[in-house]
């Protein structure tokens, strides 16, 4: 393993840990500019608008890191963790996600994909929505 490929092991480690506490700013903090996150809930976002939105739907997360996967010479990580994600409204939903991490030169996550199936979440957050409107 290269010193980038540690770091990056590293820098997804810490993403996984700020993630769990909630920490937004220092989760965005590990983000280049213009990172990107790709969610199968909220869509292509900017990390801030994204990390903002899900702080706004959440009252508590807990990840059970299950594995880390490195690509050979290239700058991608893949994290696979469980997530256990507890609504604003009380709701809790359990489910198992892989994040394709894609950082750039200077060590700063460029784009991060959130990979999940989203049949259990997707009625639960739009039912948040639903109460934001009211």
């Amino acid at each position: 393993m290269d010193l980038k490929t540690s770091a990056n092991i590293e820098i997804a480690r810490n993403y996984i840990d700020l993630l769990e506490k909630g920490d937004i700013r220092g989760v965005i903090s590990l983000f280049s500019n213009s990172g990107v996150v790709h969610s199968p809930i909220y869509g292509k976002k900017t990390a801030i608008d994204f990390y903002t939105d899900l702080a706004a739907d959440t009252t508590d997360s807990k990840l059970t890191l299950n594995g880390i996967f490195e690509e050979p010479n290239s700058s991608r990580v893949a994290l696979y963790f469980n997530y256990e994600w507890t609504l604003k409204n009380g709701e809790i939903v359990n489910f198992d996600v892989v994040d394709i991490i894609v950082f750039d030169d200077e060590g700063k996550i460029s784009e991060l994909r959130i990979i999940y199936d989203t049949v259990q979440s997707r009625g639960m957050v739009n039912s948040l929505d639903e109460l934001k409107k009211e």
